[in-house]
């Protein structure tokens, strides 16, 4: 047996919205924010991407958890929000974003030649989300008409904790016959995405444009200015700079770069964990 370290990388660990559908991580921000008035406490789009990449219970938790919202909700049910209270706006997200998800299920341009290139060069594509198994089926279902299937998929809920735990990228790489986490990378706009590769010793490409950090659909992005952009490029990384990603691109169309890069530091030895 060859116990040798990997010389190139065998796996890409995709995140969803925001990553390869939904410009701009539109889909779940809107419903956060339509579940909420639904109880009659206003919270803004700014607000609902706070926390963004964790499983929806614990996002709504983490809202809720905030001075402002949960005195919102006491001003409209005389006490601050309860677990209980959080699941019954679960309760409302989750039909909700089921409804809404259609809406919002475009690629991101240029993913489906990116992901083409990757599996030209023998990586497997595995796949993970902040969206409950309800919602992902659907989320699946549409990006398969538009031609993106993963090889592999995992649900906040179908393991036991979700990010920034690294559960939900360890089961990928069981699925999916690794025979390192090294030969991995996990790709994700959210720094709960970013820790989950980390914490599962996979090497991490944060996305600075496409997802939730930015906030803006494709057009507002192309639209944005040379200097807005780089004043909002460097807002960004700093947001990221805590969670360490080996790399920060725009969007995954910059990821093949990145990819010959980590083959090349993995052919000279280097390991992610001690990056």
């Amino acid at each position: 047996m060859n116990y040798s370290n990997p010389t190139k990388l065998q796996a890409a660990i995709l995140d969803w919205a925001g990553t390869v559908v939904d410009f701009g991580s539109f889909a779940p921000t809107q419903i956060f924010v339509e579940a909420f008035a639904e109880f009659d406490v206003q919270v803004s789009i700014e607000e609902a991407r706070g926390p963004m990449g964790m499983g929806k219970w614990d996002h709504i938790r983490t809202l809720c958890d905030q001075p402002q919202v949960a005195e919102r909700y006491r001003k409209a049910f005389g006490r601050t929000p309860t677990d209980d209270d959080v699941t019954a706006i679960y309760q409302r997200f989750m039909p909700l974003q089921i409804e809404k998800i259609a809406e919002h299920s475009a690629l991101i341009p240029g993913a489906l030649e990116t992901i083409a290139n990757l599996r030209q060069q023998g990586i497997k594509i595995g796949s993970c989300s902040g969206y409950p198994k309800q919602v992902m089926d659907k989320v699946v279902e549409l990006a398969a008409t538009n031609g993106y299937v993963a090889d592999h998929v995992v649900a906040t809920d179908e393991v036991p904790n979700g990010r920034p735990w690294p559960a939900q990228a360890l089961a990928n790489v069981i699925a999916l016959g690794i025979d390192d986490v090294a030969a991995c990378v996990k790709i994700d706009d959210t720094v709960p995405g970013i820790l989950e590769g980390r914490r599962a010793g996979m090497w991490t490409v944060a996305l600075i444009c496409s997802g939730n950090a930015l906030g803006l659909d494709y057009e507002g992005y192309r639209a944005l200015g040379s200097d807005k952009l780089a004043s909002e490029r460097k807002r960004i990384h700093a947001m990221f700079e805590g969670s360490r990603p080996h790399y920060m691109i725009d969007t995954i169309t910059d990821l093949p770069e990145v990819i010959a890069d980590i083959n090349k530091r993995l052919a000279n030895g280097e390991m992610p964990q001690t990056d």
